[in-house]
């Protein structure tokens, strides 16, 4: 198993806007509104920065009940195996490819599709992946049962999971791509 992380060739891989204070991270994302309009992440809903800080500490304290090792406040994130959908997400898109055993599984979470979809009250549909994260023996069990998202849903057709969404609270492994 692959862990893939999406981002721009200009600014480089594991910026994290959550790393920043929310006015710095608002600013951050007001660039890239301004400079590349037409890319998913100046798309962002206005309250995104908000609404990431709510989710995160929703999976910070969810892991935290499965006893999970969180060595940094806030995750980095990658998915589980390609996505076609975020490789279209940056103008000038790179990727980085990491097998899952340089990572300790003990700092990694999952959703079955994106966290903010997953947690969000809007989010009706009763499906049994819904507001539940997972650690990396439970996800492998709900992979088994459902398959990869962007396999049957790339398009986002049938729901909002297009990918896994992995959760490092770690650095090192992380540390070693920058």
């Amino acid at each position: 198993m692959f862990l893939y992380h999406y981002y721009d060739k200009k600014t480089g891989p594991f910026r994290n806007l959550s790393d920043l204070s929310p006015q710095e991270a608002e600013s951050v994302l007001a660039q890239i509104r301004e400079e590349k309009p037409q890319t998913q992440c100046a798309l962002r809903q206005k309250s995104y920065i908000k609404d990431r800080l709510f989710y995160e500490d929703i999976l910070r304290t969810e892991f935290k009940k499965k006893h999970g090792k969180i060595e940094r406040l806030v995750p980095h994130y990658m998915v589980i195996e390609h996505s076609p959908w975020l490789s279209t997400w940056y103008e000038d898109c790179a990727t980085i490819k990491i097998p899952i055993e340089e990572f300790d599984t003990e700092t990694l979470s999952f959703t079955y599709g994106d966290s903010h979809p997953t947690f969000s009250p809007r989010v009706k549909d009763n499906k049994e992946y819904r507001h539940k994260l997972y650690t990396y023996q439970e996800i492998l069990k709900v992979i088994d049962k459902y398959g990869l998202p962007q396999d049957w849903n790339d398009d986002g057709k049938f729901g909002p999971e297009r990918y896994i969404e992995v959760h490092i609270w770690s650095d090192k492994t992380i540390k070693k791509y920058l």
